[in-house]
C-alpha cells in the first residue's frame, strides 16, 4: 500500500513538472501565429503583387518607347563574289562625253567601283497622344484587378482567423471533454470503492459498476486521443514544435454579452465581385477602342556609313537624316476580333453580376442565421447551466443513496449519464455561442 501511494506520488509530481513546463498559448497568440504560417495569406499576398507589376505593364503603354536599329550590308558580285561590286564602262560613254569637251577625250577608268560596304544606325521615338480609350480603360480594368486581389486578400485573411479561433476553441472543448471524462470514471471508481466497503457487495450492482467503469475507461481514452489530435493540429498550423506541451490559457467564458450586430452593407466578398465586374466592364470597352484610330507623336534620326570596303567605310560622305511629326495609325480590317473580344468581356461581366447578386442573398441569410443562432444559445444558457446543477445535486444525492445500499448501480448510473450529457452540453452550448459570434466578425466586421 505504501508503495502504491508513493509511486502515485511521483507520477503527480511528473505530471506536475510536466504542466509546468508546458507552452502558455493564448487565443490571440494562437490566431497570430497561424496568420503568420498561412500559405493560403501568403498566395493572397503574391496575388496582390502579380497584379500591381500587370498595373506597372500596362502603364508602361502611356509613356513613350525608344527604338534603335543597325544595319551592315554588303553588296555581293554574282559573277565575281569575292571581289567589290563594280561596273564596266563601255566605250560609247567616253566618246558622247567628248562631245562636250569639243572633241577633246575624255579619260575614263575601264571599271566603276561601287561601294558596297554599307553600315545604317537609327533611333526612333514614339509617344501616344491619344488612344480613345485603348490604354485608358486598360489601366482601370487592371486597377479594379488590384482592387479585387487586396478584397480576396481580406477574405482569406478572414477565413484563415475563423479556421484559427475555431481551431484554438476545439482543442480547448477537447481538453474541457478530457477532464469531464475523468471526473466521470473517478465518479464511477468512488461509487465501487464505497460498494465494496461497506461488507459483501450484491453481484448485480458490482456487475453493473465495472461495466460502467470499463465504458467510462473508454470514454476517457477517446477523449485524450481526441485532444491530442486537436492540439498536435493546433501546433502544425501555428508552426510549435510538435512535440511541445500546450497549456490553452484562454477559458470558456460563463457570460456572453449582447451581440448588438449593425446591418450588413458591405463584405470583402461583395467588393471584391464588384470590382470585377468593373474590370471586365472596362476590358470591353478597352477592346471596342481597338477598331479606333491612335495618334501619336514620332520622331527619328538615322546615320548612313558607304564605302568600298570596311576600312573606308566611314569617310565624308556619310549621310544622316531625321523627322518629327504626328502619325496616325488606323486599323481596317480585324476580321471581327475586336467585337468578338469585348463580347466575351461583356459576358464575363454579367456573370460576374449575377454572382453579386447571388453571395448578396446568401451572405444576408448567413449572417441573419449567425446573429438568431448567438441569441438563441445565450437565451437558453441559463436554463441550460440550471438543468446541470440541478443533475449535480441529483448525482450526489443518488450517489449518496448508493452508499448506504438505497439505490441501485443501475439507477446512479442513469443519473451519471444525465450529468455526464449536460456537461457535454453546456459545453458544446459555449463553443456553439462563441463560433456563432466568430461567424458574425467574419461576415460582417
Amino acid at each position: 500500500m505504501r508503495k502504491f501511494r508513493f509511486a502515485t506520488a511521483l507520477l503527480c509530481a511528473a505530471v506536475a513538472v510536466s504542466d509546468a513546463s508546458a507552452m502558455d498559448l493564448s487565443l490571440n497568440d494562437a490566431v497570430d501565429m497561424i496568420l503568420d504560417e498561412s500559405q493560403d495569406l501568403k498566395k493572397a499576398d503574391a496575388n496582390i503583387k502579380q497584379a500591381e507589376a500587370q498595373l506597372d505593364a500596362v502603364n508602361a503603354n502611356r509613356w513613350f518607347k525608344i527604338d534603335g536599329t543597325a544595319t551592315y550590308m554588303n553588296l555581293i558580285d554574282m559573277k565575281n563574289p569575292t571581289k567589290s561590286y563594280s561596273v564596266s564602262i563601255p566605250d560609247e560613254i567616253g566618246a558622247a562625253l567628248s562631245q562636250f569637251t569639243g572633241g577633246q577625250p575624255v579619260p575614263l577608268p575601264d571599271k566603276l567601283d561601287i561601294p558596297d560596304s554599307m553600315f545604317m544606325a537609327g533611333v526612333s521615338v514614339t509617344q501616344p497622344i491619344y488612344t480613345f480609350g485603348k490604354i485608358g480603360n486598360a489601366v482601370k480594368a487592371v486597377k479594379s484587378a488590384v482592387k479585387m486581389a487586396q478584397a480576396s486578400h481580406e477574405i482569406t485573411m478572414r477565413e484563415v482567423k475563423y479556421s484559427a479561433v475555431d481551431l484554438y476553441w476545439t482543442a480547448k472543448m477537447t481538453d474541457e471533454i478530457v477532464e469531464i471524462s475523468r471526473s466521470d470514471l473517478q465518479a464511477a471508481r468512488d461509487a465501487r470503492r464505497s460498494l465494496t466497503s461497506a461488507g459483501r457487495a450484491n453481484r448485480s450492482n458490482l456487475v453493473k459498476i465495472e461495466s460502467d467503469i470499463a465504458t467510462k475507461e473508454i470514454n476517457l481514452s477517446n477523449a485524450e486521443f481526441n485532444r491530442d489530435t486537436a492540439h498536435r493540429m493546433l501546433k502544425i498550423l501555428a508552426g510549435i514544435d510538435i512535440n511541445e506541451e500546450l497549456n490553452l490559457t484562454d477559458e470558456f467564458p460563463d457570460e456572453f454579452p449582447d451581440l448588438n450586430a449593425p446591418e450588413l452593407t458591405s463584405t470583402p466578398q461583395w467588393d471584391a465581385l464588384n470590382e470585377q465586374i468593373q474590370m471586365y466592364e472596362r476590358n470591353a470597352r478597352s477592346q471596342r477602342a481597338n477598331a479606333l484610330p491612335t495618334l501619336a507623336a514620332t520622331a527619328s534620326y538615322d546615320y548612313i556609313a558607304y564605302g568600298p570596303n570596311i576600312p573606308n567605310m566611314f569617310g565624308h560622305d556619310n549621310m544622316q537624316s531625321a523627322y518629327w511629326g504626328l502619325a496616325l495609325q488606323l486599323p481596317i480590317f480585324s476580321g471581327g476580333a475586336n467585337m468578338a473580344n469585348a463580347t466575351v468581356q461583356a459576358m464575363n461581366a454579367e456573370a460576374a453580376r449575377q454572382d453579386l447578386d447571388k453571395a448578396k442573398k446568401m451572405t444576408n441569410e448567413e449572417y441573419t442565421r449567425a446573429i438568431d443562432q448567438y441569441n438563441h444559445l445565450r437565451g437558453n444558457l441559463a436554463t441550460l447551466k440550471n438543468a446541470r446543477d440541478l443533475a449535480a445535486k441529483a448525482y450526489d444525492f443518488s450517489s449518496g443513496r448508493f452508499a448506504s445500499g438505497q439505490t441501485s448501480a443501475v439507477e446512479l448510473a442513469e443519473v451519471s449519464a444525465g450529468l455526464y450529457q449536460l456537461d457535454m452540453a453546456l459545453l458544446q452550448a459555449k463553443y456553439n455561442i462563441l463560433m456563432s459570434a466568430e461567424s458574425v466578425k467574419k461576415l460582417g466586421e
